[in-house]
C-alpha cells in the first residue's frame, strides 16, 4: 500500500511541475492521499535531495525529475505515463550538465548538412580526443531489442555524417580545430534496458550518464568509434 502511495505522489509532482511550482494542495488532490501522509513524504523527498519543499509550495529542477521519473518507474509506474510528463529538454540538459561537469565543451542541437541532407543531432560535447554524439531519446514505451538497434544505426549514421563533414567552417563545435578526433555515437534513454550496448553502440540511462561520460577515456576503444584525423580519413570502429 506504501507503495502505491509513494507511486501516486510521485507521478502527481511530476505532472504538476511540469511548467514550475505548484501548491501543496494541488500535488494531495491529484495524489487523492490524505494531507499527513504527502507531507510526511515529501519530507523524506526533501531530505533525499529529490523536492525543495517551501511554506506554500513544491520545486524541482530538471535533474530531480528525472530522478523522480525513475523512482516511479521502480515502483511500478507506467513508463508511458512517467514519460509523458518529461520534456526532450529535460534530457538534453541532463546531457549537457553531465558533460561540463567533465570538461566537455557542448553543443546542443547542432544541425549541418552533409551528402545532400539535414543532419541533427541532439548533444555533441567535446574533450581531446573525443567527441560524444548523443542522441537523447524520450521513448513513450518500452522498445523491443529490434527497435532499439535501429535507433542505434541511425545514431551511427549521424555521428558518420558528422565526422565525414568536418572540417566545415559552418560547424562550429570544438573539436573542428582539432588534428585527431574519436567520434563516438551514445544513445540516451530514461531507463536502462536489457543490453548496454547495442552493436557497440551504449545505450546508457539518463541517471548513469555521469558515471559512463566520467569512465569513458578509459574504456572508449572497447565500443563503437569513428577515428579522424586533419587529413580526413575516418577509421571506422578502430582506435587510433
Amino acid at each position: 500500500m506504501f507503495v502505491i502511495v509513494e507511486r501516486n505522489l510521485i507521478i502527481a509532482i511530476l505532472k504538476l511541475t511540469k511548467g514550475g511550482a505548484t501548491s501543496h494542495e494541488l500535488i494531495n488532490k491529484q495524489a487523492k492521499i490524505p494531507s499527513e501522509d504527502a507531507q510526511k513524504l515529501l519530507q523524506k523527498m526533501q531530505d533525499d535531495g529529490l523536492v525543495y519543499v517551501r511554506e506554500d509550495a513544491i520545486e524541482l529542477e530538471s535533474a530531480q525529475r528525472l530522478k523522480l521519473a525513475v523512482r516511479a518507474l521502480s515502483l511500478g509506474g507506467d513508463i508511458e505515463q512517467v514519460a509523458s510528463f518529461l520534456s526532450w529538454q529535460e534530457f538534453e540538459e541532463m546531457a549537457d550538465l553531465a558533460l561540463a561537469e567533465n570538461g566537455y565543451s557542448v553543443r546542443r542541437n547542432l544541425r549541418f548538412k552533409h551528402a545532400g541532407r539535414k543532419w541533427e543531432i541532439d548533444v555533441v560535447g567535446c574533450r581531446k580526443p573525443l567527441a560524444i554524439c548523443i542522441d537523447c531519446k524520450h521513448w513513450h514505451h518500452s522498445l523491443r531489442p529490434s527497435a532499439i538497434k535501429e535507433i542505434v544505426k541511425e545514431q551511427i549514421k549521424r555521428t558518420k555524417a558528422l565526422a565525414e563533414a568536418l572540417p566545415n567552417p559552418t560547424i562550429r563545435i570544438e573539436c573542428a580545430k582539432w588534428e585527431r578526433v574519436k567520434f563516438i555515437p551514445v544513445v540516451l534513454s530514461l531507463m536502462q534496458g536489457a543490453a548496454k550496448f547495442y552493436e557497440k553502440v551504449p545505450v546508457v540511462s539518463v541517471l548513469q550518464l555521469q558515471d559512463f561520460v566520467n569512465g569513458l577515456p578509459a574504456y572508449s576503444h572497447m565500443i563503437y568509434q569513428m577515428a579522424k584525423t586533419r587529413e580526413e580519413s575516418l577509421s571506422l570502429g578502430h582506435d587510433f
